[in-house]
């Protein structure tokens, strides 16, 4: 099977995702600056929420660039991923709306994790069905910011019990990390072609 029917379907979902988020921004009822000032949890988890839907959506992108084909397992890997990202529109109004309490926070951790998680399986199941020597593997090296993020997002959670702050910090932190472009997958793709 081909990989473009997998890419727009993805495609689809993430762009309902960021939809659903924005749709969470309720216009304030004043019409001076003041009356934005409750919405600033809100805002705030809506900002980091969308560079997480950001950052899996370029690197679902650059990962697909090295696929030739999927498989049934591929699919199904794809299909949990988009469960967990469908979920985020749901914990990040809920920590807006809520001011950031330690359950919201600890939920956002959760499902941050799990995300990661997902993603971890999808990779191995593209890397599953390809041969030894495909980009993808050459491409992810050691993946050091793939297996750092997870003790992360579980250091946050368990913080969560102490101060949310800090591990709203945590849950920063990794999206700074996957914010520095990766350069990987393209360098892989550049030297496989020559």
């Amino acid at each position: 099977m081909k990989k473009g029917r997998l890419e727009a379907f993805t495609d689809g979902v993430l762009a309902i995702v960021i939809t659903i988020m924005v749709l969470e921004l309720k216009v304030p009822h004043g019409g001076d600056f003041e009356s934005l000032t409750p919405l600033l949890p809100v805002f705030g988890s809506y900002v980091l929420s969308f560079i997480y839907i950001a950052i899996y959506w370029n690197n679902h992108h650059h990962m697909l660039q090295t696929v030739h084909r999927v498989s049934g397992q591929i699919l199904w890997a794809n299909m949990h991923l988009l469960f967990w990202l469908s979920l985020i529109p749901f914990v990040t109004g809920w920590m807006g709306e809520n001011e950031f309490t330690q359950a919201t926070v600890f939920m956002y951790g959760m499902v941050l994790l799990a995300c990661a998680i997902a993603y971890f399986i999808l990779q191995r199941a593209i890397l599953h069905h390809h041969e030894s020597d495909f980009v993808l593997c050459k491409a992810l090296g050691k993946d050091y910011k793939g297996k750092i993020s997870p003790f992360f997002y579980i250091a946050g959670i368990i913080v969560s019990f102490y101060n949310v702050w800090i591990s709203f910090a945590f849950y920063i932190l990794v999206a700074i990390i996957w914010l520095v472009p990766d350069k990987r997958i393209e360098k892989a793709l550049i030297n496989s072609n020559d």
